[in-house]
C-alpha cells in the first residue's frame, strides 16, 4: 500500500477553484493546477482495502488502490498503464465522472474519502504532458467491418476496443464533430474540448474512421448499413428530453435544455458566430436539479443572466449522507457544483403549474408547493419572474423514428432498445451500447457498457474474445 498512516496523518484536499468573479467571464475549467506533491499526497491516504469497495463503487472496475501506491511511490508511468488498463478515457471521467468510486471508500465510513477521482485526472493529464499516451496498434487485422453508430463514451470506447482487436471500424455521427454529449452537451468549464480532440487524434493514428454529418437511416440506409457491415453497434444515447406540459407551453422561451446547451458549445466550437438562445439580462427559470440543470446554470451565469433559478420537485436533501443511503451505496445529500456556487437560487419541493405569458413570449412562473407525495399543497402558489425557461428534467428514450425503427429492433418497457446477455438487440447482428439501452445515466457506466459491448461484438465475429467484460447489461447503477 501506500504510507500506511497517511489516511491517519492528512485530511482530504481537492484543487482550489479560479475565483467567481474571473471564471464566469469565460469558459475554461474552474480548477487550479494541483501541485503534484499534494497529489501524491492525496494517494497516500489509500488504505490499500483488503476488500477495495471503491472496485465496486466503479462500473469499470477501476484498480484504484493499485494506482494510488504508484502515485505516491512517483512511478507515473506504470499508474498511466494501471489507470489505461480499465478505462479507454480517464481524461473525460476524471473531469465529469460523480466518482461513486469515492462514496464506496471505506474511509468515507468515518473520514473524507480518497480524492480518487482528482488522482484519476492528475495521472492521465501527466501522460499526455509527458507524451506517453501513443496509439495502440492492433497486432493482426481481422477484415471484418464494424459499424459503431453514436459518437458519444459508449460509442468512442467500443470503436476503440474493437479497433484494437483488429477489426475495421467506422463511426458515424450526425452532427459536424465527433463526441455526441461530451462535444456539445457538456460545457468547456466542466470539460475543455481539447482534452477530447487528443484522444480522437490518437483513435484516427489506431485506425478508427470516423464520419460525421451522416444520419444513418437518411444519409446510409439500414439496407446500406448491414450490406457494407459485420455488425452494428447502436450507441446513438437517450436523446429524447422530458418536457413539462402545462398550460402556456407553446410561449416563446421555454426550451428543453439540450436545445439550450448545443448550440451554447458551438459558439465556443467556431461554428456559430452567437448564441441562438441567450439568458442575458433575462431572468431564468431552470426546471431541473440534476447535472444537466447545473451546466445550464453555468451557462447562463457566463451569458450575463439578470438571475438565475433552479428548480426541483424532490424535497431538499441532508447536508450529509442520509441514513437510507448507508456506506457503501450512492449517498443521498445535498451536492453543490461550480456553477451553484457562483450563483443562482435553488428552490426544491415545488412544482410548475402554468406558464405565463406577456406577448406571446413566457414572462413568469406560476409553482407551487408539494408534499412528499409531490401534490400540492394549498395555499402556496407563487409566481416567479422568468424570461427563459430551461426544461432539464432528464431523457425519456433514445429516438425511435428513423434508424431504430427501420432496423425493427424491440423495445424494453420504458422504450429503450431491448438486449439480450450477449449486448446483441432482436436484430442478429446489431448491438445496443450505453443510454441507448440502459436509459440515462453516467459517462462512467457509458463507457463500462461500451467496452462489454465490443467484448460481445468481437466474440460474435471472432467467436472468442480477449477483451474484458467489465458489466453485464442486467447491471444496474450502485
Amino acid at each position: 500500500m501506500a504510507d500506511p498512516q497517511g489516511f491517519l496523518k492528512l485530511d482530504r484536499a481537492t484543487p482550489t477553484r479560479r475565483p467567481v468573479d474571473i471564471r464566469i467571464r469565460d469558459w475554461k475549467e474552474v480548477y487550479e493546477d494541483f501541485p503534484v506533491e499534494a497529489v501524491e499526497a492525496q494517494a497516500s491516504r489509500c488504505m490499500d482495502c483488503g476488500i477495495p469497495f471503491c472496485h465496486n463503487g466503479c462500473p469499470l472496475g477501476n484498480l484504484i488502490p493499485e494506482w494510488n501506491d504508484l502515485v505516491y511511490r512517483d512511478d507515473w508511468s506504470a499508474a498511466s498503464e494501471r489507470l489505461h488498463a480499465t478505462n479507454n478515457f480517464p481524461e473525460f471521467t476524471g473531469r465529469l465522472c460523480p466518482a461513486p468510486c469515492e462514496s464506496a471508500c471505506v474511509l468515507g465510513i468515518n473520514q473524507d474519502p480518497v480524492t480518487i477521482k482528482q488522482v484519476e485526472v492528475e495521472i492521465i493529464d501527466r501522460a499526455w504532458d509527458d507524451l506517453t499516451v501513443l496509439p495502440v496498434l492492433p497486432r493482426e487485422r481481422s477484415g471484418k467491418a464494424v459499424a459503431v453508430v453514436g459518437s458519444g463514451p459508449a460509442g468512442l470506447a467500443a470503436a476503440q476496443q474493437l479497433t484494437r482487436a483488429g477489426h475495421d471500424v467506422t463511426v458515424f455521427e450526425r452532427a459536424d464533430r465527433i463526441g455526441g454529449l461530451l462535444r456539445y452537451g457538456i460545457p468547456e468549464f466542466k470539460m475543455e474540448k481539447r482534452h477530447l480532440d487528443r484522444r480522437l487524434e490518437q483513435m484516427a493514428a489506431e485506425g478508427t474512421v470516423f464520419r460525421t454529418g451522416v444520419d444513418v437511416g437518411v444519409d446510409v440506409t439500414v439496407e446500406e448499413l448491414r450490406a457494407s457491415f459485420a455488425a452494428v453497434v447502436l450507441a446513438g444515447g437517450s436523446t429524447i428530453g422530458r418536457d413539462l406540459p402545462a398550460t402556456g407551453r407553446d410561449l416563446a422561451g421555454i426550451h428543453l435544455a439540450m436545445d439550450y446547451l448545443v448550440p451554447s458549445n458551438q459558439v465556443q466550437e467556431g461554428t456559430r458566430a452567437d448564441w441562438p438562445i441567450s439568458a442575458k439580462d433575462k431572468h431564468v427559470v431552470i426546471i431541473g436539479g440534476g447535472d444537466t440543470g447545473a451546466d445550464c446554470l453555468g451557462t447562463a451565469h457566463r451569458q450575463g443572466a439578470a438571475s438565475v433559478t433552479q428548480l426541483e420537485i424532490m424535497p431538499e436533501p441532508p447536508p450529509s449522507r442520509a441514513s437510507s443511503t448507508p456506506w457503501p451505496t450512492w449517498p443521498l445529500m445535498m451536492r453543490t457544483s461550480s456553477a451553484h456556487e457562483e450563483g443562482g437560487d435553488r428552490v426544491f419541493a415545488v412544482s410548475t403549474t402554468e406558464y405565463v405569458g406577456k406577448d406571446g413570449a413566457v414572462d413568469a412562473l406560476r409553482l407551487t408547493e408539494v408534499d412528499a407525495s409531490f401534490q400540492p399543497i394549498a395555499g402556496t402558489e407563487r409566481t416567479l419572474p422568468a424570461q427563459l425557461v430551461l426544461l432539464a428534467m432528464g431523457f425519456v428514450s433514445p429516438q425511435h423514428e428513423g434508424l431504430l425503427d427501420d432496423l425493427g429492433v424491440d423495445y424494453d418497457e420504458r422504450g429503450n432498445v431491448a438486449r439480450s446477455a450477449s449486448w446483441e438487440s432482436s436484430v442478429p447482428g446489431v448491438f445496443v451500447a450505453g443510454d441507448m439501452g440502459r436509459g440515462q445515466s453516467l459517462i462512467v457506466w457509458a463507457i463500462a457498457e461500451g467496452r462489454s459491448c465490443a467484448a460481445a461484438v468481437d466474440a460474435h465475429l471472432m467467436g472468442t474474445t480477449t477483451l474484458p467484460t467489465p458489466i453485464r447489461p442486467t447491471d444496474r447503477p450502485s
